[in-house]
C-alpha cells in the first residue's frame, strides 16, 4: 500500500514538473500550434474528438516528440499527420510534448465490459497458448508507459485496434520490430478485447 502511494505521488508529481517546466515562451509556442493545427481533431487538451485520432492527454512528451519527428522524416507514415508538421523543428516537438504530457488524461468507460474481461486476460498474462506477450511486459500493468514506450491507458479502442492492424501488416513503419511480432499472434477477438480493456485503463 505504502507503495502504491508513494507510486501516486510521484506521478502526481512528474506531471506538476512538466505543467511547471512548460512556461513563458514554451507555452505559448505550444499553444499556438495546438490551436493552429492540433485542436481540430485532438482536442485543446488532448482529448481527442473522434476515436479515429488518438488521446495525447498525458502522453509521455519524450516519446509524443519522437512520433512527431518520425512524421516529418517518413519513417511514421501518415498523409493527415505529414502535412501537420510540415515547417515545425525539433523544439517545436518537445514543447508539444511537454504540452500535452502536462494535460490530466481523462477517465473513460468501457463500451463492452464482457469483452474487456478477455482483454483483461491478454493485456496481463498474454496467451501462454499461442505465444501472445502480455502487454503490461512493456507498458506496465496499468498502461503508463514510459519515455521510450507510449501510455497505452484510456487510449480509444478504435485507434489502438487500428494501431495494432498497422503493425501485423507491417504498414506503421516506426516501432515495428517487436510489436509486429505481438500483433501478428493476435487472434481477431483478442485484437478487440485488449483495445477494449486499455481503452477502460486510467
Amino acid at each position: 500500500m505504502k507503495r502504491f502511494v508513494t507510486m501516486a505521488a510521484l506521478l502526481g508529481l512528474s506531471a506538476i514538473s512538466w505543467a511547471e517546466s512548460l512556461a513563458g515562451a514554451e507555452l505559448a509556442r505550444a499553444e499556438e500550434i495546438v490551436q493552429g493545427k492540433c485542436f481540430l481533431c485532438h482536442g485543446a487538451d488532448g482529448e481527442s474528438s473522434s476515436p479515429v485520432f488518438p488521446r495525447l492527454a498525458g502522453q509521455h512528451a519524450a516519446y509524443l516528440a519522437r512520433q512527431l519527428s518520425d512524421y516529418q522524416t517518413g519513417k511514421r507514415k501518415s498523409s493527415t499527420m505529414q502535412p501537420m508538421v510540415e515547417g515545425l523543428n525539433a523544439s517545436d516537438f518537445t514543447v508539444l510534448g511537454k504540452y500535452f504530457a502536462s494535460r490530466q488524461a481523462q477517465p473513460h468507460s468501457v463500451e463492452d465490459v464482457e469483452l474487456a474481461q478477455v482483454g483483461r486476460f491478454v493485456f496481463v498474462r498474454g496467451n501462454p497458448f499461442t505465444g501472445v506477450a502480455a502487454c503490461a511486459s512493456c507498458h506496465g500493468s496499468k498502461g503508463y508507459g514510459n519515455e521510450q514506450l507510449p501510455r497505452l491507458a484510456g487510449q480509444h479502442a478504435q485507434y489502438t485496434e487500428a494501431q495494432l492492424r498497422q503493425f501485423n501488416k507491417r504498414e506503421r513503419n516506426n516501432d515495428n520490430a517487436v510489436m509486429h511480432s505481438v500483433a501478428s499472434k493476435l487472434s481477431e477477438l483478442e485484437l478487440k478485447a485488449v483495445s477494449a480493456y486499455i481503452s477502460g485503463l486510467n
